[in-house]
């Protein structure tokens, strides 16, 4: 990247830099112009002299040609409006499209620091960097050139017309200039070197923050919250004592300007009144003076700004830059080259070594063949394991030494070989903030394999196509079709879908997957196959609940004319589920429709009567308990931070009874009703009348529904699929019985026969793809990350697969199952697999070990597990 930001300006903008001085400099005439035409209508129309008897041809008297001339002065007005709305215009768009330029570059740079680069910069640095300290660049660009052009010839018209007028009068309009020219680029270097600190202190800060929050379960774990506190807070006192010291420097030269800019008038009105007074100056002379020098304070000022703001720029740049300079930064053409080249034969090591700068070595004098059509175990005492595995990956470069695949130099192959044939799974591996199934087919995005069909206009699409390229940006339609179906061994979209259910199953993540999609929602609309055969299996399960009494008492299906007492009084209300948070149970006591329904059946004293019962008996039950006890999770409608919220209320209605509570308080009474589920709190609050009342409620609700609030609850309809529920409640059409021993578990392997027998197992499978896998996999656990991983790896059918203890986080059943079957499907292919334990390298063609970065031995599993090995030794130790 250029070192300076003017470098950069003109290599990525000069023609439109160009473009900007000419309609610059195109503008000054008409700006003259507009200086020179006051002097004129004062001197020649409204004081007569000089008054022309013809103009343009025409005769005008005094009072015709004073409108021409006023007439002529708006135009030049507009003219110089639209001169600035133009140029103004292009800088943005040019300031944006370079800002957009330089965003990506650094986005491309990073795409090409080396991995060890991320173990000195965290996201919390380089996140800040790409948005917000660049961000300021985009508008200076813009105005790199043009500022100076404009500002500067403005203030040369300026100069220039004061001169004609009178040279003295202009000598003393620039006296002060050369020595403001002097002082202020020696008051702001300081400015500039504080400018330098904050920058640095702000990173300093971020990367803090970033830590603060990757590692936030260490902080409560160890209880150091005050350390981070005072640590913060002594960085910002940093950050406050810079800035404070900018505002200052910056503030005094702010005022040495404005008290250098009040001496000139002071010139202009002694030494022009004088030579008004002596007739040597027109009266129109000294107005169009003083007019052109109150406009002459204003470029002069933008000057200084811009001077100001390319040096805070230049400052920001710079600093970004040199974060950005990376010696060891991976070739452009690694990235962007299109080669393909099979992975074959075998990978040479040759004296290989590495270590990060100014670190140790991981790995040393490594020699080692590993035959790229075979299995080669890879276990090890000490460090360098890992890394070896990545070395043959292509994931790190060699510090030292060479790898070679046959005669070819294997470093130097391109990501679209190596990124291809070969794939790398670690034991922590990163899952994107995306479905499971986008994870799974991320390693067979590598470029557009079809177009794709855009909702947007054509000339829409041609304008941001253009703006990409005048930017530098890729041209790549997000919207095709990326998925290399051919890579996976598939034909397209729906033989991809079987693939992806026989890896789910190799890698034991299938069943994983089926639970996921039992608890996702489906759209009938979209998905109208999917919904017709939910509905075939709920049929199905109601008749098998009705012919089995005691599968019958397991689950209580929903009837509009009966009350659920395994459903909360919410749940019994709408009966439905609610879409959006307008019905949330959490937000019905204030929501007025429903105080509306609840009015009209005469239910609104009764629930607040059932919310002062309620309170009284949590209170009652739970003052004295500690945070965490049982009676919290038995009565979950109530949390321990609640509890002297509601003591107060209810001391309050001691005194004064239920009348005499606040709005506020009357909600919160309310609230707690509709959380009552009577088959699992047992306070015997909803007698027999009041469930009738509440089925009352439930029509009227269902009946008086506004049209605009339709859409916010899927009501419950034995015979339609409800859009906003789950699979398996669609499918049960009903509440698991509170008080039934296992009741879960029995459900749910009545729910998996009953989904296999209507084979619908693969469909539910299908829908679980769609399940969000959270920030870097969060919602998944440790070994469903690493399982998915793996399918992710497996799909591609690489040349060579490389696992560094990938399984480290299964168990030991799901472990040998997961191993058998990579083994199994990795046969005649390469496989590179970084053991955690030394008994599981006896299933493979070759075995390397190493011990403190160095190869200790290698060869048959045989030949090396015999007494006095050190695999003997690693295998005694487990």
């Amino acid at each position: 990247m250029e070192s300076s930001i003017f470098q950069f300006i003109l290599r990525h903008s000069t023609r439109q830099q160009v473009v900007l001085t000419i309609m610059t400099l195109a503008s000054f005439p008409f700006l003259y112009a507009s200086l020179d035409l006051p002097k004129r209508i004062v001197n020649e129309a409204i004081a007569g002299k000089k008054l022309p008897e013809t103009f343009l041809g025409f005769h005008l008297d005094q009072v015709t040609y004073l409108w021409v001339l006023c007439g002529l002065f708006l135009i030049l007005v507009v003219l110089n409006g639209w001169f600035k709305y133009i140029i103004n215009t292009y800088k943005g768009r040019l300031g944006e499209r370079m800002l957009r330029r330089l965003r990506y570059e650094l986005y491309v740079r990073v795409l090409r620091f080396p991995l060890p680069r991320f173990r000195k910069m965290s996201p919390g640095e380089i996140i800040p960097m790409i948005t917000a300290e660049v961000e300021p660049l985009g508008g200076f660009i813009g105005d790199a050139i043009a500022i100076p052009v404009f500002q500067g010839g403005t203030l040369l018209v300026y100069i220039a017309f004061i001169f004609i007028q009178d040279p003295v009068l202009g000598a003393a309009a620039v006296s002060l200039y050369p020595f403001q020219g002097w002082l202020i680029p020696r008051l702001q270097r300081k400015v500039n070197q504080l400018g330098k600190q904050r920058v640095r202190a702000m990173r300093q800060i971020a990367d803090r923050i970033g830590e603060t929050v990757s590692g936030i379960q260490e902080v409560h774990t160890h209880d150091t919250a005050a350390w981070h506190l005072a640590d913060l807070s002594h960085r910002l006192g940093d950050v406050y004592d810079i800035r404070f010291e900018i505002y200052q420097r910056k503030f005094f030269v702010k005022f040495l300007n404005n008290f250098i800019n009040q001496l000139t008038p002071f010139f202009f009105y002694a030494i022009g009144g004088y030579l008004v007074i002596h007739g040597r100056l027109s009266f129109g002379a000294l107005v169009a003076v003083l007019a052109a020098y109150k406009d002459l304070a204003a470029p002069w000022k933008e000057l200084l700004d811009w001077y100001q703001q390319k040096e805070d720029n230049r400052i920001k740049y710079e600093q970004v830059v040199e974060q950005f300079h990376v010696p060891d930064l991976l070739e452009d053409r690694l990235l962007s080259a299109e080669e393909d080249l099979p992975l074959r034969g075998t990978l040479t090591f040759q004296n290989v070594g590495f270590g990060e700068d100014g670190g140790s070595r991981v790995l040393e004098a490594v020699n080692c063949d590993i035959p790229l059509d075979g299995h080669t175990a890879v276990i090890g005492i000490g460090s360098g394991r890992d890394e070896l595995a990545q070395l043959a990956a292509r994931v790190l470069l060699p510090s030292s030494g060479q790898i070679r695949l046959g005669e070819t130099d294997y470093t130097a192959l391109p990501e679209s070989v190596t990124g291809r044939r070969a794939t790398y799974v670690g034991a922590t591996p990163y899952l994107f903030s995306a479905s499971l199934y986008d994870n799974l087919v991320y390693g067979l995005r590598h470029r557009p394999m079809r177009a794709g069909e855009h909702e947007e206009p054509p000339e829409r699409r041609r304008r941001r196509l253009s703006e990409a390229m005048l930017s530098g940006n890729a041209t790549y339609d997000t919207r095709a079709d990326w998925i290399d179906y051919a890579a996976a061994g598939c034909d397209g979209p729906a033989d991809l879908k079987a693939r992806i259910l026989k890896v789910l199953t190799l890698v034991n993540l299938d069943d994983d997957v089926y639970a996921m999609g039992l608890s996702r929602t489906v759209d009938p609309e979209q998905r109208p196959e999917v919904a017709a055969a939910v509905m075939e299996a709920r049929e199905a399960m109601r008749a098998m609940l009705e012919e089995n009494p005691d599968l019958g008492r397991l689950v209580e299906r929903f009837d509009p004319a009966r009350f659920t007492m395994n459903s909360s009084v919410a749940e019994n209300l709408l009966f439905g589920t609610p879409v959006g948070p307008i019905f949330q149970p959490d937000a019905l006591a204030s929501n007025p429709y429903v105080l509306h329904v609840l009015a009209k059946v005469g239910l609104t004293d009764r629930f607040l009567e059932i919310g002062h019962k309620v309170a009284e008996t949590m209170v009652e039950l739970f003052a004295g308990l500690p945070p965490g006890h049982e009676f919290f999770e038995r009565f979950s409608f109530i949390g321990f931070a609640e509890l002297p919220e509601y003591q107060a209320i209810l001391a309050r209605t001691a005194k004064d009874g239920l009348g005499a509570l606040r709005p506020a308080e009357r909600t919160r009474l309310m609230s707690l009703p509709f959380r009552l589920i009577p088959a699992r709190h047992r306070l015997g609050l909803i007698k027999p009348e009041g469930e009738a009342r509440l089925l009352e409620a439930r029509r009227v609700f269902a009946e008086d529904l506004p049209a605009d609030l339709r859409g916010a609850v899927a009501f419950f309809e034995p015979d339609t699929y409800n859009a906003a529920a789950s699979i398996q409640d669609n499918i049960l059409f009903g509440k698991l019985v509170y008080g039934q021993a296992q009741v879960g578990s029995k459900v749910g392997r009545i729910l998996a026969d009953l989904v296999d027998r209507l084979h619908l197992r693969d469909t539910v499978v299908e829908v679980g793809l769609d399940h969000p896998v959270g920030v870097a996999g969060s919602r998944l656990s440790a070994a469903q990350r690493q399982k998915a991983a793996l399918a992710r790896a497996m799909l591609k059918r690489p040349d060579v697969l490389i696992l560094s203890e990938a399984t480290s986080g299964l168990d030991t059943a799901s472990q040998n199952k997961v191993h058998s079957a990579i083994m199994e499907d990795r046969k005649g292919c390469g496989l590179i697999w970084v053991l955690h334990r030394a008994a599981l390298a006896r299933a493979f063609d070759r075995v390397i070990v190493l011990k403190d970065g160095r190869i200790a031995e290698q060869g048959r599993f045989e030949d090396l597990s015999k007494p006095g090995t050190v695999l003997h030794e690693m295998m005694a130790a487990e």
